[in-house]
Order: structure tokens, then C-alpha cells, then sequence
């Protein structure tokens, strides 16, 4: 008679820390492109200067995601608006 062997484990998996998650919650966006679009440029200043503690680059870096992608929803909003009034077609813009 055969005696089967026990199938083979693998090793349990390590268990990963996850990272440490904001303990604030998100500040709310600002209510026009152009605060938003001056809060990004102060942040991405401070982060090119090289001189923030890794937490807070992390945090800057959040932020500046966030109004990252509200600067681009409200151009494309914008954009979209213009079409609209052009009767869909995107004509160049003349000053004049």
C-alpha cells in the first residue's frame, strides 16, 4: 500500500504594513480655478525647495493632486462651455 504524502504548503504570506493614513481629513477645495491654481503653485514651490519634512511632502503632494485634477475639471468645464457657444465647433480665440 501507498502512503500518499501531505500536499505541500506555501508559506503564509508577510503581512505588509499599509501607509499610515492622513489623520486629517482632506481640506475642502477652494472655490475658483485661480485660488486653486495659486495654492498648487505655493505647494509646488515649498516641495521644489526641497525643505519639507517627509509627512508634510506627502501631504503637499495629496494636496496638490487634489487641486491638480479641480484646475483640470474647471478647464474642461470652460472648454466644454465654449463649444457650446460656438455652436460646437472650437474657433480660435481673437483678442481684437
Amino acid at each position: 500500500m501507498v502512503k500518499s504524502s501531505p500536499a505541500p504548503t506555501s508559506p503564509a504570506p508577510a503581512s505588509v504594513p499599509s501607509a499610515p493614513q492622513p489623520t486629517n481629513p482632506p481640506e475642502p477645495l477652494p472655490e475658483t480655478y485661480e485660488a486653486a491654481l495659486s495654492e498648487l503653485e505655493r505647494l509646488v514651490g515649498a516641495m521644489e525647495a526641497g525643505q519639507l519634512p517627509l509627512d508634510r511632502l506627502l501631504d503637499s503632494y495629496r494636496r496638490g493632486a487634489s487641486l491638480l485634477n479641480f484646475c483640470r475639471a474647471r478647464l474642461e468645464a470652460v472648454e466644454n462651455q465654449v463649444k457650446v457657444l460656438e455652436d460646437g465647433q472650437l474657433k480660435p480665440w481673437n483678442p481684437t
